[in-house]
């Protein structure tokens, strides 16, 4: 059985809407989620003793996410993630879209998907939301319908996406929650066992962008096929930390794409998914400086992503999966994330 309920979160400034919150809660999990950026503001699960721990960084209150601050639960789009110096060429015509991450554009733009209000309606086992976003918004072509659902099966949060374009648009949709097994305000996720389900990765830039590159991970640091407890791995590779796509097997069925485990509270999450990559990012670029739920502080490394995507610049990169979504055509997409305890 699943349990909906819906509240009042906060009201947006200068009378622009009412964000509500929808909690989900099963057996097995909690999960607050507002229709601001369809955000994951809270997600309790229990430990091996059954003490339940809040395990996403975020804001107790609506003014936390109108802040400047990384995406925390936010669903990203129109295409998450980064797109070279910010432009792409579509049937002969350019397309300049802003630049808000150094040289390049990062997660849909200024104000992105996570930065708008979407419409919800409640379903019996979750929250589907929905919103129009105009042709022309944030640089990108044609109008596209936008679905994102979330629902509860024990101990499973599903996240679906859906859309439709009027003309051709790149899409990739995806969540940006940051996870710490231990609890949220833990101060780092270094004992956190680490499974990544992929024999390839994209090196990147020195802005974060793909070099075009597919390398595999065979005897490198990024060859996660078997557990690495993450802190000493970074420790071992002299790594600042990953923010890095990992390349999945090039199927659409559901398949298993990282396991993290937590000894020390026995939590599991295992992320499924029907994308060709997820980004593992250990938040290095968390500083402390937000004032998170419970007075947490949220430091370098305190938080990590698994964001389930297409590769990121996939617009300028032909050999990458396609990324572009044509009239008559649906985008469907579906992200499992599966909490259990060993």
């Amino acid at each position: 059985m699943v349990s909906v309920t819906r509240a009042v979160f906060g009201d947006l400034p200068l009378g622009a809407g009412t964000v509500e919150k929808f909690q989900l809660q099963s057996d097995q999990l909690r999960v607050d989620i507002i229709s601001w950026g369809c955000t994951i503001t809270a997600l309790e699960v229990k430990d091996r003793q059954g003490r339940a721990s809040d395990l996403v960084l975020g804001f107790a209150e609506l003014e936390g996410y109108l802040q400047k601050q990384p995406y925390f639960g936010a669903v990203v789009g129109r295409v998450a993630n980064r797109i070279a110096k910010g432009t792409f060429t579509l049937d002969g015509k350019e397309y300049q879209l802003a630049i808000n991450n150094g040289p390049n554009s990062l997660h849909g733009g200024v104000r992105g998907f996570d930065k708008v209000l979407w419409t919800p309606q409640v379903l019996s086992n979750g929250v589907e939301f929905s919103r129009v976003s105009p042709d022309g918004e944030e640089g990108y072509p044609g109008e596209l319908k936008a679905w994102v659902t979330y629902t509860l099966d024990g101990g499973e949060l599903v996240i679906n996406y859906r859309a439709q374009a009027s003309q051709t648009t790149p899409v990739n949709l995806t969540n940006h929650s940051y996870f710490n097994l231990a609890g949220q305000g833990s101060p780092n996720i270094y004992d956190h066992e680490v499974t990544i389900e992929a024999d390839a990765f994209l090196p990147v830039d020195e802005t974060l962008i793909p070099t075009g590159e597919v390398a595999p991970v065979q005897g490198t640091a990024f060859d996660l096929r078997k557990a690495v407890e993450l802190g000493k791995h970074l420790q071992e590779f002299h790594m600042n930390g990953f923010d890095h796509n990992f390349c999945l097997k090039g199927s659409k069925e559901k398949r298993l794409c990282a396991r993290v485990h937590h000894a020390g509270s026995g939590r599991v999450l295992e992320v499924y998914t029907t994308q060709p990559g997820v980004q593992f990012y250990t938040g290095n670029f968390l500083d402390g400086t937000l004032k998170g739920k419970s007075g947490a502080v949220y430091p370098k490394h305190s938080g990590f992503c698994l964001e389930t995507q297409n590769w990121p610049d996939a617009v300028n990169q032909p050999h990458f999966p396609p990324v572009l979504l044509k009239p008559g055509e649906e985008y469907d997409h579906t992200t499992w994330f599966k909490f259990s305890v060993a």
